[in-house]
C-alpha cells in the first residue's frame, strides 16, 4: 500500500470515529488531523475539504466492490450491499444523512444506482430499438425511484431489514424497465 493510501485511510478513519460522537458539520480538519496524528497541510495534499474525504470514504468502501452487480442478474445484491453497509455504518451514514452533508450523500447515492441502473437498462434494451436518449430517462425514472427508498428508509432509522427494501423494490420493478423500454420502441 503506498504512502498516499496509508495517509488517506487514516484521515478516513479519524473521520468516522469522530463522526460516531458529533454532527458532520462540527467536526473540523484540525480535529481529524489531531486524531491521526497528521498535519492540516498532509490533510489538504490528499482532500480539498472534509466534504471529499467523505465522498472517498463512502468511495473506497461502497462502490469498489459494486462493479460485479452492475447487471440485470446482479442489481438486487449490489442493492443489499449498499443498504447492508449502511446500516453496519448506521450512525456515520445517518450522520452524513442528517448533516449538511445531505445533499452530497444523495448525490452519491443517485451516482451509484443510476451506474447500476443505466447498466441494466443498457443490458435489456438489447432486444429493442430505444433510443440512448430512451434508455437514459428509464434509468434516470428508476434511479429517482431507488433512491427515494432510500431517503425514506434513511429518515426512519435505517431500521428496517435491508433485505426487506430489496424485496420491495424487486417486486416493484419487477419487469417494469423491458414495459418501458417497449413504450419508448413506440414513440
Amino acid at each position: 500500500m503506498s504512502n498516499s493510501q496509508i495517509t488517506k485511510n487514516a484521515l478516513a478513519r479519524s473521520l468516522k470515529k469522530l463522526m460516531l460522537t458529533r454532527p458532520l458539520p462540527k467536526i473540523t480538519i484540525g480535529q481529524i488531523t489531531d486524531d491521526c496524528g497528521l498535519t492540516r497541510h498532509t490533510f489538504y495534499n490528499h482532500f480539498h475539504d472534509i466534504y471529499e474525504l467523505l465522498g472517498w470514504v463512502y468511495q473506497t468502501e461502497i462502490i469498489e466492490g459494486l462493479e460485479q452487480y452492475r447487471n440485470y442478474a446482479g442489481w438486487q445484491q449490489g442493492f443489499r450491499s449498499v443498504l447492508h453497509y449502511t446500516k453496519k455504518n448506521k450512525t456515520i451514514c445517518l450522520n452524513t444523512f442528517h448533516s449538511l452533508g445531505r445533499e452530497h450523500l444523495e448525490k452519491f447515492l443517485y451516482d451509484v444506482i443510476y451506474g447500476v441502473a443505466s447498466e441494466v437498462v443498457d443490458e435489456l434494451a438489447k432486444d429493442h430499438t430505444t433510443s440512448s436518449h430512451a434508455r437514459k430517462e428509464i434509468a434516470d425514472f428508476y434511479s429517482l425511484a431507488i433512491l427515494e427508498q432510500v431517503i425514506q428508509w434513511l429518515k426512519a432509522g435505517a431500521n428496517t431489514d435491508p433485505d426487506v427494501i430489496v424485496h420491495k423494490v424487486s417486486k416493484i420493478m419487477g419487469g417494469c424497465i423491458e414495459r418501458s423500454l417497449v413504450q419508448y420502441q413506440d414513440l
